[in-house]
């Protein structure tokens, strides 16, 4: 076995890690919280399901891959609940230090590739990565409409906070912030998500 496959198998098992890192989102029907590689997997396949909404033209496969790796970085950074301000302060360091390690577990070109691709998700730069973010944002939030809003509940999230986060789905599909503002109305009008938060 030369030293390419061990490095492409090494970064390939190093990643499995993720499947632990479990978030503050629920499975649907009030199951167990789902992990990073679960909702990353979702998230694709939203992408490709939806993506004649995006604003503009994009490449399906770089969103979709871009969706896959995006939280690679919390296996040692750990997952930052969106609503948590104070561990926001520390994420970029933490995932700037996790990014590093654990892509420089692949071959040079295939560790420069990936980072760019995280880097342009991080850095909101293109018609993809805009995409991507409202895949970030609209997964979570079907779970959490599917579950009356029961993660929003227990950790005290109002509906500024939720509209706050959820504002970031318009640069990538307006549409979907569309989408978005009815399911949040109705969360509010059910008494799911307190509108005075």
């Amino acid at each position: 076995m030369d030293d390419r496959i061990k490095k492409q198998l090494e970064f390939a098992l190093e990643i499995d890690k993720e499947k632990n890192i479990f978030r503050q989102t629920h499975l649907s029907g009030h199951g167990r919280a789902e992990n990073d590689a679960e909702h990353a997997w979702h998230m694709a396949i939203m992408a490709y399901l939806l993506k004649e909404y995006s604003n503009e033209d994009i490449d399906i496969a770089k969103v979709m891959i871009m969706c896959l790796i995006h939280d690679i970085v919390e296996i040692d950074a750990g997952d930052t609940y969106c609503y948590d301000e104070e561990a926001k302060l520390t994420q970029k360091a933490r995932e700037d230090a996790a990014k590093e390690r654990i892509y420089s577990l692949l071959p040079e070109d295939q560790k420069a590739e990936l980072t760019a691709i995280f880097d342009e998700f991080e850095e909101w730069s293109t018609p993809e990565a805009k995409f991507a973010h409202a895949m970030d944002n609209l997964q979570p939030l079907t779970l959490n409409n599917s579950n009356g809003g029961s993660d929003w509940k227990a950790h005290g999230v109002g509906a500024k906070s939720v509209y706050g986060r959820q504002s970031g789905t318009r640069p990538g599909s307006e549409y979907l912030y569309g989408v978005t503002d009815e399911i949040l109305k109705n969360q509010i009008a059910q008494g799911n998500l307190p509108d005075d938060l």
